[in-house]
Protein backbone atom coordinates (compact mmCIF):
# COMPACT_ATOMS: atom_id res chain seq x y z
CA UNK A 1 0.00 0.00 0.00
CA UNK A 2 2.69 2.38 0.84
CA UNK A 3 4.67 1.44 -2.27
CA UNK A 4 1.36 2.05 -4.43
CA UNK A 5 1.07 5.33 -2.73
CA UNK A 6 4.54 6.57 -3.32
CA UNK A 7 4.15 5.54 -7.10
CA UNK A 8 0.97 7.49 -7.35
CA UNK A 9 2.66 10.96 -5.61
CA UNK A 10 5.71 10.23 -7.93
CA UNK A 11 3.54 10.39 -10.28
CA UNK A 12 1.50 13.29 -9.72
CA UNK A 13 4.68 14.93 -8.62
CA UNK A 14 6.53 14.26 -11.95
CA UNK A 15 2.93 15.20 -14.01
CA UNK A 16 3.30 18.65 -12.33
CA UNK A 17 6.91 19.24 -12.99
CA UNK A 18 6.48 17.97 -16.92
CA UNK A 19 3.68 20.35 -17.02
CA UNK A 20 5.74 23.37 -15.49
CA UNK A 21 8.41 22.69 -18.22
CA UNK A 22 6.11 22.39 -21.05
CA UNK A 23 4.61 25.63 -20.21
CA UNK A 24 8.31 27.00 -20.08
CA UNK A 25 8.23 26.47 -23.84
CA UNK A 26 8.62 29.48 -25.82
CA UNK A 27 9.10 30.22 -29.69
CA UNK A 28 9.01 33.28 -31.53
CA UNK A 29 8.00 33.06 -35.23
CA UNK A 30 9.28 35.40 -38.10
CA UNK A 31 6.52 36.38 -40.17
CA UNK A 32 8.03 37.39 -43.68
CA UNK A 33 5.48 39.98 -45.57
CA UNK A 34 4.08 36.71 -48.24
CA UNK A 35 0.55 35.39 -47.39
CA UNK A 36 1.82 31.54 -46.96
CA UNK A 37 4.51 32.32 -44.43
CA UNK A 38 1.55 34.74 -42.20
CA UNK A 39 -0.29 31.39 -42.58
CA UNK A 40 2.38 28.58 -41.66
CA UNK A 41 3.44 31.18 -38.61
CA UNK A 42 -0.21 31.33 -37.48
CA UNK A 43 -0.19 27.53 -37.53
CA UNK A 44 3.19 27.11 -35.99
CA UNK A 45 1.72 29.53 -33.21
CA UNK A 46 -1.36 28.00 -32.63
CA UNK A 47 -0.17 24.27 -32.45
CA UNK A 48 2.86 25.90 -29.65
CA UNK A 49 0.19 27.30 -27.66
CA UNK A 50 -3.06 24.52 -28.31
CA UNK A 51 -0.95 21.59 -28.25
CA UNK A 52 2.29 22.05 -26.62
CA UNK A 53 1.33 24.38 -23.82
CA UNK A 54 3.83 26.46 -24.79
CA UNK A 55 4.16 30.31 -25.88
CA UNK A 56 4.15 31.75 -29.27
CA UNK A 57 5.17 35.03 -30.67
CA UNK A 58 4.91 36.65 -34.30
CA UNK A 59 7.85 38.88 -35.12
CA UNK A 60 7.42 40.41 -38.41
CA UNK A 61 10.87 40.26 -40.31
CA UNK A 62 12.07 39.94 -43.70
CA UNK A 63 14.96 36.34 -45.28
CA UNK A 64 18.00 38.41 -43.56
CA UNK A 65 16.49 40.09 -40.34
CA UNK A 66 15.12 36.22 -39.67
CA UNK A 67 17.87 34.09 -40.34
CA UNK A 68 20.15 36.46 -38.75
CA UNK A 69 18.24 36.27 -35.68
CA UNK A 70 18.22 32.27 -35.66
CA UNK A 71 21.88 32.35 -36.30
CA UNK A 72 22.44 34.91 -32.34
CA UNK A 73 20.41 32.09 -31.45
CA UNK A 74 19.19 34.71 -28.68
CA UNK A 75 15.00 33.96 -28.72
CA UNK A 76 14.91 37.47 -30.48
CA UNK A 77 13.25 34.91 -34.14
CA UNK A 78 13.92 31.09 -33.65
CA UNK A 79 11.95 29.86 -36.81
CA UNK A 80 11.62 30.98 -40.63
CA UNK A 81 8.33 29.49 -41.49
CA UNK A 82 8.52 28.94 -45.53
CA UNK A 83 11.48 28.91 -46.60
CA UNK A 84 11.84 28.98 -50.37
CA UNK A 85 15.23 27.11 -51.67
CA UNK A 86 17.27 27.57 -53.46
CA UNK A 87 16.06 31.49 -53.72
CA UNK A 88 16.96 31.81 -50.34
CA UNK A 89 20.35 29.87 -50.50
CA UNK A 90 22.46 32.40 -49.53
CA UNK A 91 21.31 32.40 -46.61
CA UNK A 92 20.90 28.46 -46.03
CA UNK A 93 24.80 28.22 -47.01
CA UNK A 94 25.62 31.10 -44.82
CA UNK A 95 24.07 29.82 -41.62
CA UNK A 96 23.09 26.16 -42.14
CA UNK A 97 25.84 24.77 -43.53
CA UNK A 98 28.60 27.16 -43.16
CA UNK A 99 27.74 28.29 -39.27
CA UNK A 100 26.14 25.29 -38.79
CA UNK A 101 23.64 27.59 -36.17
CA UNK A 102 19.94 26.77 -38.33
CA UNK A 103 18.22 23.64 -39.10
CA UNK A 104 16.47 23.46 -42.00
CA UNK A 105 13.34 20.69 -42.13
CA UNK A 106 13.95 17.70 -44.05
CA UNK A 107 10.29 17.92 -44.78
CA UNK A 108 8.98 20.13 -47.76
CA UNK A 109 6.72 21.17 -50.22
CA UNK A 110 6.87 21.82 -53.81
CA UNK A 111 6.45 25.33 -55.10
CA UNK A 112 6.47 26.36 -58.38
CA UNK A 113 7.60 29.93 -59.48
CA UNK A 114 7.31 32.24 -62.61
CA UNK A 115 5.30 35.16 -64.30
CA UNK A 116 1.35 35.47 -64.76
CA UNK A 117 -1.42 37.27 -66.71
CA UNK A 118 -5.24 37.10 -66.78
CA UNK A 119 -6.54 34.71 -68.75
CA UNK A 120 -8.78 36.91 -70.43
CA UNK A 121 -5.60 39.72 -71.12
CA UNK A 122 -3.40 36.63 -72.44
CA UNK A 123 -5.97 35.32 -74.88
CA UNK A 124 -7.17 38.65 -75.99
CA UNK A 125 -3.67 39.37 -77.00
CA UNK A 126 -1.84 35.93 -77.65
CA UNK A 127 0.43 36.16 -74.78
CA UNK A 128 1.73 32.69 -73.90
CA UNK A 129 5.24 33.07 -73.46
CA UNK A 130 7.65 35.22 -71.39
CA UNK A 131 8.78 37.08 -74.38
CA UNK A 132 5.13 38.07 -75.29
CA UNK A 133 5.74 40.94 -72.83
CA UNK A 134 8.44 42.58 -74.89
CA UNK A 135 6.21 43.44 -77.90
CA UNK A 136 5.25 47.04 -77.77
CA UNK A 137 1.78 45.98 -78.53
CA UNK A 138 1.53 44.41 -75.61
CA UNK A 139 4.00 46.65 -73.27
CA UNK A 140 1.65 49.74 -74.50
CA UNK A 141 -1.33 47.81 -72.82
CA UNK A 142 0.79 46.97 -69.54
CA UNK A 143 1.61 50.95 -69.37
CA UNK A 144 -0.79 52.69 -66.71
CA UNK A 145 1.61 55.81 -65.80
CA UNK A 146 2.33 56.69 -69.24
CA UNK A 147 6.50 56.81 -69.53
CA UNK A 148 6.25 54.25 -71.89
CA UNK A 149 6.77 51.13 -70.42
CA UNK A 150 4.26 47.87 -69.03
CA UNK A 151 4.39 48.08 -65.31
CA UNK A 152 5.28 44.25 -64.10
CA UNK A 153 5.10 43.59 -60.31
CA UNK A 154 8.48 41.44 -59.33
CA UNK A 155 8.15 41.07 -56.15
CA UNK A 156 8.18 42.68 -52.47
CA UNK A 157 11.06 44.81 -50.91
CA UNK A 158 13.33 42.15 -49.25
CA UNK A 159 12.15 39.08 -51.39
CA UNK A 160 14.78 36.67 -52.83
CA UNK A 161 12.77 36.02 -55.75
CA UNK A 162 12.70 39.93 -56.41
CA UNK A 163 16.04 40.08 -56.84
CA UNK A 164 16.04 37.18 -59.45
CA UNK A 165 13.06 38.55 -61.50
CA UNK A 166 15.01 41.82 -61.81
CA UNK A 167 17.95 40.18 -63.00
CA UNK A 168 15.39 38.36 -65.39
CA UNK A 169 13.66 40.93 -66.74
CA UNK A 170 16.77 42.35 -68.24
CA UNK A 171 18.10 38.96 -69.34
CA UNK A 172 15.37 38.27 -71.45
CA UNK A 173 15.40 41.25 -73.07
CA UNK A 174 12.61 42.70 -71.91
CA UNK A 175 14.32 46.38 -70.03
CA UNK A 176 13.11 48.19 -72.88
CA UNK A 177 9.35 47.52 -72.52
CA UNK A 178 8.75 46.39 -69.15
CA UNK A 179 9.29 48.27 -65.60
CA UNK A 180 9.52 46.07 -62.67
CA UNK A 181 7.67 47.05 -60.20
CA UNK A 182 8.82 46.24 -55.84
CA UNK A 183 5.74 46.34 -53.63
CA UNK A 184 3.94 44.74 -50.91
CA UNK A 185 2.29 42.02 -51.94
CA UNK A 186 -1.30 43.04 -51.50
CA UNK A 187 -0.40 46.05 -53.69
CA UNK A 188 0.15 43.32 -56.33
CA UNK A 189 -3.41 41.39 -55.24
CA UNK A 190 -5.46 44.93 -55.54
CA UNK A 191 -3.99 45.77 -59.13
CA UNK A 192 -4.19 42.34 -60.49
CA UNK A 193 -8.05 42.67 -58.88
CA UNK A 194 -8.36 46.43 -60.55
CA UNK A 195 -6.88 45.22 -64.08
CA UNK A 196 -9.18 42.11 -64.41
CA UNK A 197 -12.06 44.55 -63.50
CA UNK A 198 -10.89 47.06 -65.93
CA UNK A 199 -10.05 44.81 -68.83
CA UNK A 200 -6.27 46.01 -67.98
CA UNK A 201 -2.82 44.87 -69.07
CA UNK A 202 -0.84 43.61 -66.34
CA UNK A 203 1.91 40.70 -65.73
CA UNK A 204 3.22 39.81 -61.99
CA UNK A 205 5.24 37.18 -60.47
CA UNK A 206 3.07 34.62 -59.37
CA UNK A 207 4.21 31.32 -57.64
CA UNK A 208 2.31 28.14 -56.70
CA UNK A 209 1.27 27.31 -53.87
CA UNK A 210 -0.63 30.95 -53.25
CA UNK A 211 -4.49 32.18 -52.94
CA UNK A 212 -4.07 33.60 -56.55
CA UNK A 213 -5.16 30.76 -57.77
CA UNK A 214 -8.57 30.33 -55.97
CA UNK A 215 -8.78 34.18 -56.53
CA UNK A 216 -8.45 34.46 -60.18
CA UNK A 217 -8.64 33.42 -63.47
CA UNK A 218 -4.57 33.75 -64.35
CA UNK A 219 -2.12 31.49 -66.33
CA UNK A 220 1.69 31.19 -65.97
CA UNK A 221 3.07 32.58 -68.80
CA UNK A 222 6.48 29.84 -70.29
CA UNK A 223 9.41 30.13 -69.95
CA UNK A 224 13.04 28.83 -71.19
CA UNK A 225 13.67 25.46 -69.73
CA UNK A 226 15.35 25.38 -66.46
CA UNK A 227 19.37 25.57 -66.97
CA UNK A 228 21.89 26.01 -64.47
CA UNK A 229 24.41 27.28 -66.94
CA UNK A 230 22.33 29.97 -67.55
CA UNK A 231 20.90 30.45 -64.13
CA UNK A 232 23.80 32.28 -62.10
CA UNK A 233 22.18 34.23 -59.10
CA UNK A 234 24.36 36.13 -56.68
CA UNK A 235 22.44 37.68 -53.98
CA UNK A 236 23.14 41.82 -52.48
CA UNK A 237 23.88 39.47 -49.21
CA UNK A 238 26.83 37.86 -51.82
CA UNK A 239 27.78 40.89 -53.40
CA UNK A 240 27.25 44.67 -53.58
CA UNK A 241 28.11 43.96 -57.36
CA UNK A 242 25.39 41.18 -57.55
CA UNK A 243 23.17 42.79 -60.30
CA UNK A 244 25.93 42.39 -63.31
CA UNK A 245 27.54 39.43 -61.54
CA UNK A 246 24.19 37.53 -62.38
CA UNK A 247 22.62 35.86 -64.96
CA UNK A 248 19.24 34.45 -65.14
CA UNK A 249 18.06 33.65 -68.54
CA UNK A 250 15.77 30.29 -67.89
CA UNK A 251 13.26 29.13 -65.95
CA UNK A 252 13.64 28.70 -61.86
CA UNK A 253 14.48 25.03 -60.95
CA UNK A 254 11.07 23.41 -59.02
CA UNK A 255 11.66 24.71 -55.43
CA UNK A 256 11.91 23.29 -51.96
CA UNK A 257 10.42 24.84 -49.05
CA UNK A 258 9.92 24.44 -45.41
CA UNK A 259 11.04 25.76 -41.87
CA UNK A 260 14.19 26.55 -40.57
CA UNK A 261 15.12 26.89 -36.86
CA UNK A 262 17.81 27.89 -34.26
CA UNK A 263 19.60 25.19 -33.10
CA UNK A 264 19.32 26.79 -29.70
CA UNK A 265 16.04 26.06 -29.01
CA UNK A 266 17.57 22.43 -28.71
CA UNK A 267 18.42 24.11 -24.89
CA UNK A 268 15.74 26.34 -24.63
CA UNK A 269 12.65 24.90 -26.00
CA UNK A 270 13.71 20.81 -26.89
CA UNK A 271 9.26 20.34 -27.30
CA UNK A 272 8.91 22.98 -29.62
CA UNK A 273 11.81 21.74 -31.83
CA UNK A 274 10.63 18.32 -31.73
CA UNK A 275 7.53 19.67 -33.07
CA UNK A 276 9.40 21.26 -35.85
CA UNK A 277 11.07 18.34 -37.09
CA UNK A 278 8.12 16.30 -37.33
CA UNK A 279 5.72 19.32 -39.33
CA UNK A 280 5.49 18.87 -42.66
CA UNK A 281 2.77 21.07 -45.13
CA UNK A 282 1.43 20.27 -48.56
CA UNK A 283 1.19 22.61 -51.47
CA UNK A 284 -2.24 22.04 -51.67
CA UNK A 285 -2.70 22.41 -47.67
CA UNK A 286 -1.06 26.12 -48.05
CA UNK A 287 -2.93 27.25 -51.37
CA UNK A 288 -5.99 27.16 -48.84
CA UNK A 289 -4.63 28.59 -46.02
CA UNK A 290 -3.30 31.48 -48.05
CA UNK A 291 -7.33 31.67 -50.53
CA UNK A 292 -8.53 32.22 -46.90
CA UNK A 293 -6.60 34.96 -45.88
CA UNK A 294 -6.34 36.63 -48.96
CA UNK A 295 -9.06 35.38 -50.73
CA UNK A 296 -11.54 35.62 -47.99
CA UNK A 297 -10.07 38.41 -45.71
CA UNK A 298 -10.21 35.79 -42.96
CA UNK A 299 -7.54 36.55 -39.98
CA UNK A 300 -4.51 33.93 -40.14
CA UNK A 301 -5.21 33.10 -36.52
CA UNK A 302 -9.01 32.05 -36.80
CA UNK A 303 -8.18 29.79 -40.10
CA UNK A 304 -5.16 28.23 -38.76
CA UNK A 305 -7.12 27.87 -35.22
CA UNK A 306 -10.42 25.91 -37.47
CA UNK A 307 -7.57 23.86 -39.50
CA UNK A 308 -5.87 22.50 -36.28
CA UNK A 309 -9.31 21.25 -34.96
CA UNK A 310 -10.26 19.52 -38.06
CA UNK A 311 -6.62 17.70 -38.62
CA UNK A 312 -5.85 17.11 -35.41
CA UNK A 313 -4.72 13.01 -36.34
CA UNK A 314 -2.30 15.63 -38.70
CA UNK A 315 -0.84 17.38 -35.85
CA UNK A 316 -0.76 14.12 -33.70
CA UNK A 317 1.81 12.88 -35.93
CA UNK A 318 3.68 16.15 -35.93
CA UNK A 319 4.12 15.78 -32.19
CA UNK A 320 4.68 12.05 -33.06
CA UNK A 321 1.73 10.56 -30.82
Amino acid sequence: MKLTLKAATFAVVSSLAASGAMASETVRIGVPSWTGAQAIANLLKVVVETRIGGTAELVPGNNATIFQAMDQGKGDIDVHPDVWLPNQESFTKKYVDGAGTVTLSSNAYEGNQGFCVSKDFGEANNITDIADLGRPDVAMKMDSDGNGKGEMWIGAPGWASANVNEVKVRDYGLMDFVEPVRAEESVKTARVKDSIAKGEGYAFYCYKPHAVWFMFDVQMLSEPTYDPANYVMVQPSDSADWFTESKVATKDALKNVQIAWSNSLADRSPAIMEFFQGFALTADDVSSFAFEISGNGRDPAEVAMEWVEANSERVDSWLGL
